[in-house]
């Protein structure tokens, strides 16, 4: 069943058929998956039936219901992202509700947490309602993170209880951090009886300011101000203590750093209530992305991150603008600690930062590239190449992209009979080749464009509906349907 999309197939590849969570229930027979449910304990092949909606054992299934040949294929919980960009309001040149839902129905997550850094932000009741209220009816459920502080300020904070009436699941200031300890003590309070976390972007920004990647050897090497990893450790520091001292909920999100990481670890040891997430890029891209290498983390560096002063630059790829990001790629060193965190579960989940841009903002000097990558279409395979390269294991996987991050937001993941179905079912072996025509997002802003990765979503089923359906073309073909 695995193949490799090229020529028509590949520039067509999202035109399968997508959904939205108002459809009709689905109904649906998976026959012969390999079936991976973490959070169950359960790795098994077997039939897997939807009926209306609802898992049912297949032998339950009606007469007449579709049937899918799924061998080879895997079916898990549906992915949930804690940190996506959908730049509505203010940014739809970039992306949209409506084209974020589908990019995230496209890469196999029925979840996304809408993150505050919009035009105006989201920071006060109606705009949180109105964000909500257009993604009940896109290809993925939308839950809102509210802003901390009233205009991303740093100055006054939101309305918390009144902003958790509405169902928010966070409070950040993303993009920056709380810029003082007396204020985030202050938030951490205000959170803590609502039982909601702060979701904190670790960066200080007297250190980060006027840098573009990380510090290092290869920063050196292409003369350009380098992102000491102390300016992400200082405000996890300091927040970790304030978490420990009030006793509240701090989500650190998108650490880029081993440093940070073996604080969280230490923190959770003395039972403070902090956890955190890794994005795909920080785990499979490292700094020397920034020169022109395009290895990932877990191969063999290239001679640019071997040796960054003994060859000469590749003028091709060297200064991207598509490769900054904030916090910036990583060390080698730092994004295989972080997936042996992965692994081992002290990193908590996989979000990816999904941050898209318009061309104009990042196909231009490194310096005026605007930080962010996508990544909703790209987490998993991101993960997969991980788990093909042998460094985490695919249950390993699916707990850090859905059932773990699910649980963090109140959405339990499962794939037990009775549960309302929630479930991607992937292809890992087929592979896919990155380009703008492939990808559902209104932005292609990523390094990876013309790279060949492992891992089809074939389909997608959010609260029972299918949101992306990437069978349909291959139904005709005789290739998928019993």
């Amino acid at each position: 069943m695995s193949m490799t999309l090229s020529g028509l197939d590949e520039a067509r590849a999202i035109h399968g058929r997508f959904g939205r969570l108002t459809d009709a229930p689905a109904s649906v027979v998976l026959v012969g998956a390999r079936v991976v449910d973490p959070g169950a304990g359960v790795d098994e092949v077997r039939d897997l039936a939807i009926v209306d909606g609802v898992l049912r054992p297949a032998e339950d299934a009606p007469a007449g219901i579709r049937r899918i040949d799924a061998r080879g294929l895997v079916a898990i919980p549906g992915l949930c992202d804690l940190h996506t960009h959908l730049r509505e309001p203010g940014g739809e040149g970039a992306e949209t509700i409506e084209s974020g839902t589908r990019a995230a129905a496209h890469g196999g997550f029925t979840t996304v947490c809408a993150m505050p850094n919009t035009d105006p932000p989201l920071d006060e009741e109606a705009r949180v309602a109105w964000v909500a209220g257009l993604g009940r009816s896109g290809a993925s459920r939308v839950r809102v993170v509210a802003a901390v502080t009233r205009g991303r300020a740093g100055e006054t904070l939101t309305d918390a209880a009144a902003l958790a009436a509405l169902g928010v699941v966070g409070f950040s200031d993303d993009g920056a951090a709380v810029p003082t300890a007396r204020l985030t003590r202050a938030a951490l309070s205000a959170l803590r009886p609502l039982g909601l976390p702060l979701m904190e972007h670790a960066e200080d920004p007297g250190l980060a300011a006027g840098t573009v990647m990380r510090a290092g050897p290869i920063a050196s090497r292409l003369g350009l101000p380098g992102w000491p990893p102390s300016a992400e450790l200082i405000v996890v520091e300091r927040d970790i203590a304030l978490a420990e001292e009030t006793g509240a909920r701090l989500h650190l999100t998108h650490l880029s750093t081993a440093a940070a990481l073996e604080a969280v670890r230490r923190a959770k040891g003395r039972g403070v209530r902090v956890t955190c997430d890794v994005t795909p890029h920080h785990l499979a891209l490292t700094d020397a992305w920034v020169a022109g290498d395009r290895s990932f983390s877990w191969e063999r560096p290239g001679p640019i991150a071997a040796d960054p002063f003994g060859v000469a630059l590749e003028p091709g790829t060297a200064y991207d603008g598509r490769t900054r990001v904030n916090p910036p790629l990583t060390t080698r060193e730092d994004a295989l600690a972080l997936l042996a965190g992965v692994a081992e579960g002290s990193v908590d989940a996989i979000a990816t930062d999904h941050a898209p841009h318009p061309p104009q903002r990042k196909l231009v000097e490194l310096a005026a590239a605007a930080p962010g990558l996508i990544g909703l279409e790209l987490a998993l395979s991101l993960g997969i190449a991980a788990v093909d390269a042998g460094r985490i294991t695919l249950p390993q996987l699916v707990a850090a992209l859905s059932t773990r991050p699910g649980a963090l937001i109140g959405e339990e993941r499962s794939l037990a009979i009775g549960a309302t179905a929630e479930l991607t079912l992937v292809d890992p072996a087929a592979r896919w080749r990155v380009t703008p025509e492939a990808l559902a997002s209104a932005s292609a802003n990523t390094p990876l464009l013309g790279r060949e990765l492992p891992g089809v979503v074939r389909l997608t089923v959010a609260d029972g509906r299918v949101t992306w359906d990437g069978l349909v073309a291959m139904e005709g073909r005789g290739e998928a349907i019993s």
